[in-house]
C-alpha cells in the first residue's frame, strides 16, 4: 500500500526572540549600508501601499487584492521581491483567483491542471485532501509546499491541507529553487498565496454538486471604522462524498470546517503589520484502495468503513511585518507557527490466498502529530549608480519542525472477495510498528542582487548557505541519531528586455534536499543535489493582458537513494535526468475571451541506480507528454461559457518499465452568469465520463477522476 511521504509557549517565545534579534541586526546592517551608499542613491518615493511578500504590486494593474485576470504581470515567488515576470530568469506560472473560479477548482491540484511542467492527481481522486504534484517529473508533494513564502514540509503521511477558497492565487516556480527557499526537490515549488485584509469584501457562496457535495463559504473584510485597522474573515463548511464507494453501496464521506481571521494595522504607507490565524478540521474515511488483479481494477474495497478514518486538526498563527526604513531600504519579516494532530486508521490488504478468493488483511493506526515554527527576515534595497539599478535582498530564514510517529499494526478479519462483507468488527492494533520523535532544524542565509543595466539587460545573481540538523530518537530500538548537512545553493540568470514585450533569458540554478537514513556502514546519506540549465523567452505585449512563455531545460538530480535488489542495501548513488520543453499561453485574447494553454514534452531517465535494471528507464508516474487548452468567453450581458481539453500522456507503472498506462484525453466545461451582486456557475470536469486508471503502481491500480458537476451561487453585498 502507498504511504506518501495551540502553540507551545516556550518555543513561541524562543522563535519571537530570534525573530526580533535578527530584525535588530538587519536594521543595523541596512542603516550602515545606506549611509555608505547614500551619495549615489537615487531617492525613490515610498510605495502608496505596502508590499507583502506573497502579494504582487505594480503601478498599473496589480495591487493587493485586485483581480488581475488570467495573466499576471508580477510575482514574488521567483525572487522574494516584487518583480515583473518578464525579468525572472526562470519558469514561473500564476493561477489567479479569477481563473480558479472560472474553472471551478475545488483543490490545489485542480487549480494546477492547466499549468505546464506539472502533473497532478497521479493517484486519482483522494478525499483525504492530500495533494500529489510532480514538477518536471520530480515529487514536490512533501518538500515543495509553501504558504505565503514559508515552507510546509510533510512529516511522513502528515501533510498540510489547503482550503482553496482561502487563496488569492497559486504561484509555481519550476526548476531548482533552493537559492530562494532553501532545501527542496529539484523540480520546484508551489506557493499558495492567501487572501489578505485591506479591501472591502462581502461575499457568501453556496455549492452543490456530484457525490452529494454541499458547501457553504463566506468572505468578509473591511476597514474597522476610521482606524488604521482592517480585517478579513474567511469560513468554509463542507460535507461531501467521494466518487469511490463500497460494493454494498456505502460511500466515503468527507467533512471540513475552516476558519481564517486576519487583521492588518497600517498606520501609514510605509508600515504594515498583519496578524493571522487559521483553523481547519478535516474528517474523512480512509480507504482509497481497490482490489487489483493482473492490472485490472475491481469494485472490491480492501478496507472497511467500520474502522478506516483520517481525522486531522490543523491550526496556525503568525504575522507579516513590513516597514520602509527610508527611501531605499525595506525590512520584512514573516512568522508562522502551526500544529497538526493526525489520527489515522486503515485496513490494508496483506495477501490473496491460494483459493484466489480469501484476502487476508492487516489493521494499521497512526498518531503522528507535528508542529512547525518558520521565520523569514529580509532587507531589500533599491540602489542606483548612473544607469545601473540594483535590487538587493539580504535575509535569513529559520524553520524548526518537531514531530512524533506512534504507529501500530494488528490482525484484521479476512475478506471474501467474491462475497465481501463490510461493517465487520476490527480490533485496534496493539503491536508497535513505529515509535519515534524527530526534530529538524534548518537555518539559511541568502543574498541576491537583481542588476538592471539601462532598460535592456537584467542580471540576477544569488547565493545561499543552509545548515540542516535532524535528531531522531527511536524508542523501539533505543537509538539516538543525529544528522547534520550543509549546502550552498546558487542561481545566475541573464534576461534581455528587447522591447515591445519580448524577453529571452538563460539561467543556471541548483538545489539540495537532505536524505533520511544511513547506508550499510551506518553513515548518513549525502543530500541529493539538483542542477539545471534553462533557456527561454517570455512575451507580454505592452498594454495587453496576455503572457506567452517558452522554456527548454536540462535538469539533473544526484545522490538519489536507491536499493540494491540482491543485498537490499540502500545507497545514495542514483542519478536522474529530466530534459524538456514547456509552452504556456495565458490571458485575454480579446475582450471577454480568456485562454490558459500549456504543453509539456518531458524526457526523463534514470542514469544511475543501485538496481541495474532501472538504468535507462523512465521513472514511474511521469507522462512523457501533456497538453491542455482552456477557453472562456463572457458576453456583454454577463453570460459566459468555457471549455477545456486535457491530455495526459503515457505513464510507466514501475521503475523497470514492465507495464504502462496509455495516454488519456479529458474534457471540461463551464457556464456562468453574472448580474448585479449575483454570480451563478455550472462546472463539469471529465465531461465525457472517461474511465481510466491514473496509475497502476506495481500492479496496484487507482481510478482516475470521473465526471463531476458543481453548481455555485455567489452573492456579494
Amino acid at each position: 500500500m502507498r504511504t506518501l511521504p495551540l502553540p507551545r509557549q516556550r518555543l513561541l517565545n524562543a522563535s519571537l526572540a530570534a525573530a526580533f534579534g535578527t530584525a535588530t541586526a538587519l536594521l543595523g546592517f541596512s542603516a550602515s549600508a545606506q549611509t555608505a551608499a547614500q551619495p549615489n542613491v537615487a531617492a525613490q518615493p515610498a510605495p502608496s501601499t505596502s508590499t507583502l511578500p506573497a502579494v504582487t504590486v505594480s503601478a498599473d494593474s496589480e495591487e493587493p487584492g485586485k483581480d488581475t485576470g488570467y495573466a499576471a504581470k508580477r510575482a514574488t515567488t521567483g525572487t522574494k521581491t516584487d518583480t515583473p515576470i518578464l525579468e525572472v530568469p526562470q519558469s514561473i506560472s500564476v493561477i489567479s483567483r479569477k481563473e480558479m473560479d472560472t474553472r471551478g477548482a475545488q483543490d490545489v491540484m485542480e487549480a494546477l491542471r492547466y499549468t505546464p511542467g506539472v502533473t497532478t492527481s497521479i493517484y486519482g481522486p483522494d478525499n483525504r485532501g492530500w495533494e500529489y504534484v510532480l514538477l518536471r517529473g520530480f515529487n514536490s508533494s512533501s518538500t515543495g509546499v509553501y504558504r505565503d513564502g514559508l515552507g510546509q514540509p510533510a512529516f511522513g503521511p502528515t501533510y498540510y491541507l489547503t482550503e482553496p477558497y482561502a487563496l488569492e492565487r497559486v504561484e509555481v516556480l519550476r526548476g531548482p529553487s533552493s537559492m530562494v527557499f532553501g532545501q527542496g526537490d529539484a523540480g520546484g515549488i508551489v506557493n499558495r498565496v492567501s487572501k489578505q485584509p485591506g479591501e472591502r469584501v462581502r461575499e457568501v457562496e453556496v455549492q452543490y454538486g456530484s457525490h452529494q457535495r454541499q458547501q457553504l463559504a463566506f468572505d468578509l473584510g473591511d476597514r474597522i471604522g476610521s482606524t488604521d485597522l482592517s480585517y478579513r474573515l474567511i469560513g468554509v463548511g463542507l460535507d461531501s462524498n467521494d466518487q469511490d464507494k463500497y460494493p454494498d453501496g456505502r460511500k466515503l464521506n468527507q467533512t471540513r470546517t475552516y476558519l481564517a481571521p486576519s487583521v492588518r494595522w497600517q498606520p501609514n504607507s510605509k508600515t504594515s503589520l498583519t496578524v493571522f490565524a487559521e483553523f481547519l478540521k478535516n474528517n474523512t474515511n480512509e480507504d482509497p484502495y481497490y482490489l487489483t488483479q493482473n492490472y485490472v481494477l475491481s469494485s472490491v474495497k480492501v478496507g472497511d468503513y467500520s474502522f478506516g478514518q483520517l481525522k486531522q486538526k490543523q491550526g496556525a498563527i503568525g504575522y507579516r511585518f513590513e516597514t520602509a526604513l527610508n527611501d531605499a531600504w525595506t525590512l520584512r519579516q514573516n512568522f508562522s507557527y502551526s500544529q497538526i494532530a493526525l489520527d489515522r486508521r486503515a485496513v490494508w490488504a496483506n495477501s490473496l490466498g491460494d483459493d484466489q478468493r480469501t484476502l487476508s488483511r492487516v489493521a494499521r493506526s497512526w498518531n503522528d502529530p507535528v508542529n512547525l515554527a518558520a521565520l523569514d527576515t529580509s532587507v531589500q534595497g533599491k540602489l542606483q549608480y548612473g544607469s545601473v539599478q540594483h535590487t538587493v535582498l539580504l535575509g535569513v530564514d529559520f524553520a524548526d519542525q518537531k514531530g512524533k510517529q506512534r504507529r501500530f499494526r494488528g490482525p484484521a478479519p479476512d475478506l471474501d472477495v467474491f462475497a465481501p462483507v463490510y461493517g465487520q468488527a476490527v480490533a485496534m492494533p496493539t503491536t508497535r510498528a513505529t515509535d519515534l520523535a524527530q526534530s529538524t532544524r534548518q537555518t539559511g542565509f541568502y543574498a541576491q542582487d537583481q542588476i538592471k543595466f539601462g532598460d535592456s539587460w537584467v542580471v540576477t545573481l544569488g547565493g545561499r548557505h543552509d545548515a540542516v540538523r535532524k535528531i531522531t530518537d527511536n524508542y523501539l530500538n533505543s537509538s539516538h541519531t543525529r544528522q547534520s548537512d550543509t549546502a550552498f545553493s546558487g542561481r545566475a540568470g541573464l534576461t534581455y528586455l528587447m522591447g515591445n514585450g519580448w524577453a529571452p533569458y538563460v539561467s543556471y540554478a541548483t538545489s539540495f534536499l537532505p536524505n533520511s537514513g544511513v547506508d550499510a556502514n551506518n553513515q548518513p546519506f549525502e543530500p541529493s543535489r539538483g542542477k539545471q540549465l534553462e533557456v527561454g523567452v517570455k512575451f507580454q505585449p505592452e498594454g495587453s493582458r496576455t503572457l506567452f512563455t517558452a522554456a527548454a531545460f536540462d535538469l539533473s538530480k544526484t545522490n538519489v537513494v536507491t536499493t540494491d535488489p540482491s543485498s537490499f542495501e540502500q545507497r545514495a548513488v542514483g542519478k536522474q535526468r529530466s530534459r524538456g520543453i514547456e509552452l504556456e499561453a495565458k490571458g485575454e485574447l480579446a475582450p471577454g475571451l480568456n485562454i490558459a494553454a500549456a504543453y509539456t514534452w518531458l524526457d526523463m531517465k534514470v542514469l544511475n541506480s543501485a538496481d541495474p535494471d532501472e538504468i535507462g528507464k523512465i521513472p514511474p508516474l511521469v507522462p512523457k507528454q501533456s497538453a491542455s487548452v482552456w477557453l472562456d468567453y463572457t458576453l456583454g450581458n454577463g453570460l459566459g461559457f468555457g471549455g477545456g481539453v486535457r491530455y495526459i500522456g503515457k505513464r510507466q507503472n514501475d521503475e523497470v518499465n514492465t507495464s504502462f498506462e496509455r495516454g488519456v484525453t479529458l474534457f471540461d466545461a463551464a457556464a456562468h452568469y453574472e448580474r448585479g451582486p449575483w454570480r451563478f456557475a455550472l462546472n463539469v470536469t471529465n465531461l465525457a465520463n472517461k474511465k481510466y486508471n491514473a496509475i497502476c503502481y506495481h500492479g496496484e491500480c487507482y481510478q482516475g477522476n470521473l465526471r463531476a458537476a458543481t453548481l455555485t451561487a455567489r452573492y456579494k453585498f
